[in-house]
C-alpha cells in the first residue's frame, strides 16, 4: 500500500467551519475523513497566513553600548509594537558601522533600526534598508515611553497598525524618500506568522519644527474616535546616505544643529549673563564713587546751632580749702558700718 500524503491548507476566510486534515493517496483516493466534530468541541482555526506570506519584510532593532534605560525601554516597546521584528546584542562602540549589515545578513534581515548612543547623552537612530541602502540617521529628542506615559489606550499584541503620513512629505524629495523607507520598515506585513488579522492602532508621522514626530493612537471606536497609546519620540533628520550606513550624501538637512553646538551656545549665553551682571555692579560702584563729593563744610550743619554765652575764664591759683565734716554726719556714717557688720 502506498503511503500517504497529508494535504495542507485551510479554509477560506468566508468558510464558518474549521479546518479538516485530509489524508490523499498517491492515485487520488481520498481516505476516511476525521469524524464529525462535536458541538461542544473546540476546535482550532486555520493559520491566518494561509501559505500567502509573501512580503518578508524582517526589522533588525537593536543598539550600541552606552545606552541608558529610557532607550532600552524604547527598544522593547518598537519590538512589542512590531512583530515582525528581531532583537539582537549590543554592538560595541569601536566596530564600524559597515557591520551592521553583516549581523542584518546574519539575522536574515533585510530592514535596521541601529541606536547609537554618544556620551552618555546623545542618541541617534538610523533606519536603513540592508545591504543596498538607502539609510537615513536621525537625532532621538523628546523619548517618553509606554510605562513612562501611562496612556488610557490600549492594543492588541501582534495587531497590524494603519500608517498616517502628514501631507508634507509629498511635497519635497527627501521627505518622499524618508516615507517609503518608514512604510516599509514600520508596517506588518500581511499574513506574518506573528502578527493577527486586526487593525486597532495608528503610526502618525507628522512634520514640525523641521522634525519628524512620531505617535502612536489607539482606534477605539468606529467613528474615528482615538486615544494616544505611545510610545512618542521626535525625530531631527541628519542625513540620507544612499548606500547602507555610509556612501555618497543624498541630502544634508541645512537646520540641523548638534548638541555639542547647541549645549556649547547655553554655556556661553550662561556665561554672557554672568559678565553683564558683572558690569552694572562695577558701574553702580562707579556710580556711588563719583556721588560722593569731599566738603569741607557741611551746610546742612549750621541748622541747629545755637551760640551758647561766653563764660570768663577763671583759673584757680590756690588750693581749695578742706571740708569739715559734722559730728552727727560721722556717728551716722559709724551706725552704718556696725550694721554691714552684723549682716
Amino acid at each position: 500500500m502506498s503511503a500517504f500524503k497529508r494535504k495542507r491548507g485551510g479554509q477560506g476566510p468566508g468558510d464558518k467551519k474549521a479546518k479538516k486534515v485530509k489524508f490523499v493517496v498517491d492515485d487520488g483516493k481520498t481516505a476516511n475523513e476525521v469524524e464529525p466534530e462535536r458541538k461542544d468541541e473546540v476546535t482550532v482555526p486555520a493559520p491566518v497566513s494561509m501559505g500567502k506570506w509573501t512580503n518578508k519584510e524582517r526589522v533588525l532593532i537593536f543598539s550600541s553600548r552606552g545606552v541608558n534605560f529610557r532607550t532600552r525601554h524604547l527598544m522593547n516597546d518598537l519590538r512589542t509594537l512590531m512583530p515582525h521584528s528581531k532583537a539582537d546584542t549590543k554592538m560595541d562602540r569601536k566596530d564600524k558601522l559597515f557591520v551592521v549589515n553583516e549581523v542584518c545578513e546574519i539575522k536574515n534581515c533585510n530592514k535596521c533600526l541601529f541606536f547609537e548612543a554618544k556620551k552618555k547623552q546623545d542618541l541617534y537612530m538610523w533606519i536603513s534598508n540592508s545591504p543596498h541602502g538607502p539609510s537615513a540617521k536621525f537625532l532621538v529628542q523628546n523619548i517618553h515611553t509606554l510605562a513612562e506615559l501611562k496612556m488610557t489606550g490600549n492594543c492588541l499584541k501582534g495587531s497590524r497598525p494603519l500608517l498616517s503620513f502628514d501631507p508634507k512629505f509629498d511635497s519635497e524629495p527627501h521627505f518622499a524618500l524618508l516615507k517609503e523607507l518608514f512604510t516599509q520598515t514600520f508596517s506588518t506585513p500581511r499574513y506574518h506568522p506573528k502578527s493577527q488579522p486586526f487593525v486597532d492602532h495608528i503610526f502618525t508621522f507628522s512634520i514640525a519644527d523641521n522634525r519628524i514626530w512620531f505617535r502612536n493612537y489607539q482606534i477605539i471606536e468606529e467613528d474615528a474616535s482615538i486615544v494616544e497609546i505611545g510610545p512618542r519620540f521626535v525625530l531631527n533628520l541628519i542625513k540620507i546616505f544612499q548606500g547602507s550606513f555610509g556612501g555618497p550624501t543624498l541630502y544634508e538637512n541645512p537646520v540641523f544643529q548638534s548638541p555639542n553646538l547647541h549645549r556649547r551656545q547655553i554655556r556661553l549665553s550662561a556665561a554672557a549673563k554672568v559678565r553683564e551682571k558683572q558690569m552694572v555692579k562695577d558701574m553702580q560702584k562707579l556710580k556711588r564713587a563719583e556721588a560722593k563729593e569731599d566738603l569741607d563744610k557741611d551746610v546742612t550743619a549750621d541748622v541747629f546751632f545755637t551760640p551758647a554765652e561766653e563764660k570768663p575764664i577763671h583759673i584757680q591759683t590756690e588750693a581749695p580749702e578742706p571740708k569739715v565734716m559734722k559730728k552727727n554726719k560721722k556717728k551716722a556714717f559709724k551706725r552704718q558700718r556696725m550694721k554691714m557688720a552684723r549682716r
